[in-house]
């Protein structure tokens, strides 16, 4: 079955990567010169993200081929032992939820479990001071430990890509985060009690942005989101709930970028979000 694809639909494929049958010589012209248009618009590295006027602090060193970003400040106590109940400061431990520069200092100064011990930088979400959509991702890897901004090297270039085909950017309308706020040693997977530790902070940035979708992007996010254990590939395609918010669930880009054929996957449950936006400001929500 051969589908048909207007030349806005080519131009989208073309800016997250996927290739199209038939030659390039096939698609309409106007698909190639939006494509092109697209190509050269598109920065070498991710910009720097903006956010609300509260979270402006100060800036660290810049990193080289990066934007300046900024750095979290030291750990302020030792982490408490293994099965130790939670401790959160009062402003994250019930009641009305708190400002946005309350809760970044929580995040980046937090020592509630072990994976404090070994971060260079706790990572706080990034946006523009109002966003439709919240995307999650599962957690900070080796790039945005350095720099302390969610989604950053390859994994970010390919989630900016794929957010400018829908004509969305990380700066406007989007709000990016990790289910964790730090890195975990080597990598490794985080315990039970650290995504539950860490979803207290979700919450409170869920919270207060109010988005209108939820795009959960990995294993992890979906764990932190969702209940039960039902695998990520059976909970695509469909709208689930999160506190009221409309979720939707897909590939992470590291995922994406060792597996290049779910692009065309992870392209639908990216639609599906649109659809779920779309509906929402129909409704005035």
């Amino acid at each position: 079955m051969t589908l048909a694809l207007d030349a806005r639909q080519r131009a989208m494929l073309v800016q997250m990567g996927l290739r199209t049958w038939g030659p390039e010589s096939a698609l309409p012209s106007a698909a190639r010169r939006s494509a092109a248009a697209l190509a050269r618009a598109a920065p070498e590295v991710p910009e720097a993200s903006e956010v609300p006027a509260s979270l402006h602090g100060a800036a660290g060193a810049p990193v080289a081929g990066t934007a300046t970003l900024r750095r979290s400040p030291a750990v302020l106590e030792s982490s408490p032992p293994a099965g130790a109940p939670l401790q959160l400061p009062a402003s994250l431990d019930g009641g009305a939820p708190p400002s946005w520069q309350a809760l970044r200092e929580e995040v980046l100064g937090c020592a509630a479990c072990a994976l404090c011990e070994g971060r260079r930088n706790g990572v706080f979400g990034a946006s523009g001071a109002q966003a439709d959509w919240l995307v999650v991702g599962d957690a900070p890897g080796e790039s945005e430990d350095l720099v302390g901004t969610p989604f950053a090297g390859q994994e970010g270039l390919l989630l900016d890509n794929m957010l400018r085909a829908l004509g969305l950017a990380r700066h406007s309308k989007v709000y990016l985060t990790h289910a964790l706020k730090c890195r975990a040693p080597a990598n490794r997977s985080p315990e039970a009690d650290e995504i539950a530790r860490c979803g207290t902070h979700l919450r409170r940035e869920v919270e207060l942005l109010r988005p209108r979708v939820i795009l959960a992007l990995g294993r992890l996010a979906v764990q932190a989101l969702l209940p039960g254990s039902e695998p990520l590939g059976k909970l695509r395609g469909r709208v689930h709930d999160y506190r009221g918010v409309p979720v939707v669930v897909s590939y992470a880009p590291a995922y994406l970028l060792r597996n290049l054929p779910e692009k065309a996957r992870a392209w639908a449950d990216l639609c599906l979000a649109q659809e779920v936006v779309a509906q929402a400001a129909g409704t005035g929500r």
